[in-house]
């Protein structure tokens, strides 16, 4: 059995998985910003440097 979908109502649900994803990418960029500001020490957007993640892998391991 094959459903039929119109192009109008499958790009409306494209439309608004795009939309969630980015709303989660924005949702998870500005909690970082967040948590690092209050359990770092300096600038909040410190968490976008390369050195930072280095440190957060090696902890981990």
């Amino acid at each position: 059995m094959r459903f039929k979908v119109s192009g109008s109502y499958a790009g409306a649900v494209l439309k608004k998985i795009g939309w969630l994803i980015i709303a989660i990418v924005v949702a998870v960029l500005i909690g970082a910003i967040i948590g690092y500001a209050i359990s770092g020490v300096g600038s909040p957007l410190t968490v976008f440097s390369p050195k930072t993640w280095e440190h957060i892998l090696d902890f981990l391991r």
